[in-house]
């Protein structure tokens, strides 16, 4: 299996994915075999950070303690540039379209993705 690429997972200010070397099948979820064909040891690679909104979810209502001083916050699912789609926080006032670009921000006492709009769009 090949090394490990640090990401925001391991509290790295990186989203990191995969690519099939056998079948090209691109995925987000880290696993030692592809999701598709089931070829071994898949390509690790980082994300560039940009992508585009599938679809936002504004919640209103914190689902435990530690995030009730977050609340109101946005979930989004982001269509990324390499071609996986994550799910990750983001600006409230994105939409769906909009062009945006990954940071990393606190979020209940950990480092998170956070998508905010491409300005350079």
């Amino acid at each position: 299996m090949s090394e490990r690429i640090a990401d925001w997972t391991k509290g790295e200010q990186a989203i990191t994915y995969q690519t099939c070397t056998s079948c090209g099948h691109v995925q987000y979820f880290h696993r030692t075999f592809c999701a598709a064909c089931g070829a071994s040891d898949p390509h690790q690679a980082r994300a560039s950070g940009k992508g585009r909104v599938y679809a936002t979810s504004l919640v209103c209502r914190a689902a435990t303690p530690e995030t009730r001083a977050h609340v109101p916050y946005n979930i989004v699912l982001v269509d990324c540039a390499e071609g996986f789609r994550m799910m990750a926080h983001g600006d409230n006032g994105i939409a769906i379209g909009d062009s945006v670009v990954a940071s990393f921000k606190p979020f209940a006492g950990k480092l998170v993705p956070y998508f905010a709009k491409d300005k350079a769009k």
